[in-house]
C-alpha cells in the first residue's frame, strides 16, 4: 500500500529550500492513507488512528525526520514504516506510563503535629 517515492522527491523534502513545501505537500498527501490504514490495522480506532495519523506527521515534520532517510539504507516507504512502528510503540508507552507515585501506598503526613512536636 505504501506508494514508490522518487529519492529526488524525498531529498527536495528534507532541506529547507523554495520547493521543499511542495516535496513535502507531496509526501504528505501521497503517505496519508497509507499510514492511516496501517494505524488501523494495528487496531486503533478510528478517531485514535485520525489523531494519530496527524500527531506522527506532526511529529516527522517538526523533528526533521525526513531529512534522515537515506537510500542506501533502503527504501523509503520501508524508512516511513518503520518509523510509524516506533511513533506507535512511543506513544502506547507514553499512554501506559506510571505517573509519579502512581503503584505506591498513599502515606499521610501530619507536618502540623510533627512541627508542633518538634518544639
Amino acid at each position: 500500500m505504501f506508494p514508490t517515492t522518487s529519492w529526488t522527491v524525498i531529498a527536495a523534502a528534507g532541506v529547507k529550500s523554495s520547493g521543499s513545501e511542495d516535496a513535502l505537500s507531496r509526501l504528505c498527501y501521497a503517505y496519508w492513507y497509507p499510514i492511516y490504514a496501517l494505524i488501523r490495522r494495528r487496531g486503533h480506532s478510528r478517531e485514535d488512528a485520525e489523531d494519530l495519523t496527524q500527531e506522527f506527521f506532526a511529529h516527522i515534520l517538526q523533528h526533521g525526520a525526513i531529512s534522515e532517510a537515506r537510500r542506501e539504507r533502503g527504501r523509503f516507504r520501508w524508512y516511513l514504516r518503520a518509523s510509524v512502528e516506533h511513533f506507535l510503540a512511543n506513544e502506547w508507552d507514553r499512554a501506559h506510563a506510571v505517573k509519579r507515585g502512581g503503584l505506591a501506598a498513599t502515606l499521610s503526613l501530619d507536618f502540623q503535629a510533627g512541627e508542633e512536636r518538634y518544639r
